[in-house]
């Protein structure tokens, strides 16, 4: 005789006040449950990764300054250019390299930047390459 002879052949309770819960609901009495809220997100943060910023050597310097004056002769032809610049990362150390190609509408020089005729502005300190795509220019 087993122990559970008395009770397995009786109905589940049902309560008039209280209906059968839909089976959809009762299968999230079982999903699973974040007990460290925000832990996923730190692993995922501590997995993505970031670029280093690079250190222009002093050539490197040389060319970028002479890229720098050819686009400040050419601003009254408004050129396209492809600026290579880097973004620092706001949550981590390190950041990322970014292209804008656009055109630049003046060199503010007070603030040490590039404007473009979209609004964009880039720090030169930022700035790792600066090339003029217009063919005719």
């Amino acid at each position: 005789m087993s122990r559970y002879d008395k009770i397995i052949h009786l109905t589940r309770p049902q309560y008039d006040e209280l209906p059968p819960m839909p089976i959809e609901d009762r299968a999230a009495q079982f999903s699973p449950f974040a007990a460290v809220v925000g832990y996923n997100d730190a692993v995922y943060e501590t997995a993505r990764l970031t670029d280093a910023r690079i250190d222009l050597a002093e050539d490197e310097i040389t060319a970028l300054n002479e890229s720098l004056e050819s686009l400040r002769s050419s601003l009254p032809d408004e050129p396209t250019v492809k600026v290579t610049y880097f973004v620092p990362d706001s949550r981590k150390e390190g950041g990322k390299y970014v292209d804008k190609v656009g055109v630049v509408r003046r060199i503010d020089d007070l603030e040490n930047q590039l404007i473009f005729t979209d609004g964009d502005k880039i720090k030169i300190n930022e700035i790792i390459k600066v090339e003029i795509t217009d063919p005719n220019k």
